[in-house]
């Protein structure tokens, strides 16, 4: 029987359909232009996504890292195992309980800058050995909200049966504070017999992958952030009035910070926001302090939550004991799947200190 021979309906249906796409086809080539397109033409307006990370790939030099840091990492014996085409690495043949040297620190922190996130196995450090790698890339920042390790640098980031993990969302760290983290460094010391992985999204792609008129949109906006999901005790119960007033009075509550981030290293621009700290009604215009119609602000904001998830943007690294996550804050989002329930995950963070945000349009 040739692939014609069918019957009924749905014979009837496969020749109407072989014979369509042949017209099809036929109309659709003799009408192609001479000249290719501009590349940004090819995309449509709501499908992007191919653009965003072929633009930062450009931007990159179409190669995963320059000539110069290969160069680094060969001269010292350092393999990269790239696990995303423009977002993560890991580093082999490093141990991060040695003293680290001024040409291994530079070479790690230069490529954090070009991968947006890097990781080590089999590394196990002791909570001050980690408290001390993190403070190779500058002062660190405690964290108020959290269990603290017996060095009170680490955050213990720990889910079992009574707690389910809860990170399940696209996130960059600490944007409640004025000069949020320029990166967390994570190391996870108790690993579920299954799931648990994270995944990070690059935000300079997630940029470059909005449609044109969102991306000028955002141009000069910003949003008020906040800790009040720490206050409310996510599924904990809320904190005493009193605990949480005082605390306020310490800590700042509600900082303005841009949706668009220059990065004071790179210059390029990232999308910036954390969902679940971002006040959603209280984007303004930051020339003017004229605050956005309530619905606007709102459905911007839900749109952009969606942006890092697409999987162009995406790589995912599956935890080992004693493995550790590097990751540019400014650079990245990440997502912790939540899908080793009831076992338990353990991970112990510590932060490096950052800047105030900011948007610099000349970038672009």
């Amino acid at each position: 029987m040739s692939h014609l021979e069918t019957t009924g309906d749905q014979g009837r249906y496969n020749e109407v359909a072989i014979k369509y796409a042949g017209k099809i086809h036929r109309s659709r080539s003799g009408s192609k232009l001479t000249s290719q397109p501009a590349v940004d033409d090819l995309f449509p307006s709501f499908n992007r996504a191919g653009l965003g990370i072929y633009r930062e790939y450009e931007q990159m030099g179409n190669q995963p890292v320059t000539d110069a840091l290969q160069a680094q990492a060969d001269l010292q014996g350092v393999t990269f195992e790239h696990l995303g085409l423009s977002i993560g690495t890991v580093l082999h043949d490093v141990d991060l309980k040695q003293t680290l040297s001024s040409a291994t620190i530079k070479l790690i922190r230069e490529t954090l800058l070009e991968r947006k996130v890097i990781f080590f196995r089999n590394q196990s450090l002791a909570e001050d050995e980690q408290v001390k790698f993190g403070r190779c890339f500058g002062e660190l920042d405690a964290f108020p909200f959290g269990k603290s390790g017996d060095n009170p640098y680490i955050l213990e980031i720990s889910h079992d049966e009574k707690h389910p993990g809860t990170e399940n969302g696209w996130h960059t760290d600490v944007t409640w504070m004025e000069k949020p983290s320029l990166g967390s460094i994570a190391q996870c010391v108790v690993v579920p017999p299954f799931g648990g992985d994270t995944f990070f999204a690059d935000s300079y792609a997630a940029y470059l992958g909005l449609p044109a008129k969102m991306q000028q949109r955002l141009q000069h906006i910003s949003g008020i952030n906040d800790y009040r999901v720490f206050l409310l005790g996510r599924g904990e119960g809320a904190l005493p009035e009193n605990l949480a007033e005082e605390i306020k009075k310490e800590i700042p509550f509600g900082v303005s910070h841009p949706i668009l981030r220059t990065h004071p290293e790179t210059g390029k621009t990232a999308l910036y926001l954390n969902g679940a700290f971002l006040r959603h009604e209280s984007l303004y215009d930051n020339r003017t302090g004229d605050a956005l119609d309530v619905e606007e602000a709102k459905e911007i904001v839900s749109f952009l939550q969606q942006q890092h998830g697409r999987p162009e943007y995406v790589c995912q690294f599956k935890w080992q004991a004693g493995s550790i996550a590097f990751w540019d804050n400014r650079a990245a989002q990440h997502y912790a799947a939540s899908d080793y329930y009831p076992h338990e995950r353990v991970l112990r963070r510590v932060t490096v200190s950052g800047d105030s945000p900011y948007y610099n349009p000349v970038n672009q």
